[in-house]
């Protein structure tokens, strides 16, 4: 009998993932279940719906975030993460490159094959395999949200992940009256630019990314993408607007959105 993944509506996640045989509508046999424990409040109230109107004109950023040149460690991450998203969904990548576009490319089919929620599982489930929950734990344990412990977040996310989301810069706020520097500010997300899909920015990136650094790590994160300039703030500490009042959601796609015109993925 053929099944697909499926996905509590209840409550916010802790998961964990087992493997067993299961197919997909679009045919490619799958070999990931994903069983999630979830805990606190409803994360979906109904279906996710993508927005109808698909007439938002290009961005305008003049910056090109797809000229990076990809160090070997950087090379060795996208590899590994592509890697794990393949497994995770079930899926395997035309493009064998180490490159940028091989993960591109695994993240669209992962969205032209399943749902808004089966994504989430499927890319949490990759997170998960990526860092150890030992490790997880262990940060989740060591750095309780404080001020520090944000600013640490933010530093260490514009060291350390260049490779995915492109240059960043931190940048101060203002919490509960005191200024700290724990807002990531990305000037042109390379995920975005490359994929130049509002649907995988949403559904592959920010909502699975959120849920993964709150419950796995502790941290509450809100990410903010611009889709005018494909800019991101990612401010730590802050929790995010329920998924069906995030503004992210209710945005349209771009005209020429590559998805879209590469694998025929419905917004």
């Amino acid at each position: 009998m053929n099944t697909k993944p499926s996905l509590s509506q209840t409550k916010l996640l802790t998961f964990t993932t087992r493997f067993n045989d299961t197919r997909t509508r679009s045919g490619l046999d799958r070999r990931s279940s994903i069983s999630p424990t979830l805990i606190s409040k409803p994360v979906y109230s109904g279906e996710l719906k993508a927005a109808k109107d698909t007439t938002r004109i290009e961005p305008s950023n003049p910056k090109n975030a797809s000229n990076i040149e990809d160090s070997f460690f950087s090379k060795l991450a996208i590899n590994f993460l592509s890697k794990n998203l393949q497994d995770a969904a079930g899926i395997s990548s035309s493009n064998k490159s180490t490159d940028y576009d091989r993960l591109v490319d695994t993240a669209t089919r992962v969205t032209s094959s399943f749902d808004t929620k089966q994504q989430h599982e499927i890319v949490l489930s990759s997170l998960d395999k990526a860092l150890p929950t030992a490790i997880a734990s262990m940060i989740k344990t060591l750095f309780p949200p404080s001020k520090l412990s944000r600013e640490l977040f933010a530093l260490f996310t514009t060291i350390f992940f260049a490779w995915l989301v492109g240059p960043s810069v931190v940048r101060e706020t203002e919490v509960n009256g005191r200024k700290e520097k724990s807002v990531v500010y990305i000037e042109k997300c390379r995920f975005l630019e490359q994929s130049n899909c509002v649907s995988m920015c949403t559904h592959i990136c920010k909502i699975p990314t959120q849920f993964f650094i709150k419950n796995s790590l502790g941290m509450p994160i809100y990410m903010k993408p611009d889709f005018d300039d494909l800019s991101c703030e990612m401010m730590f500490g802050q929790e995010p607007p329920a998924i069906e009042d995030d503004p992210a959601l209710k945005q349209p796609c771009f005209k020429l959105c590559k998805s879209s015109k590469r694998y025929g993925v419905k917004h």
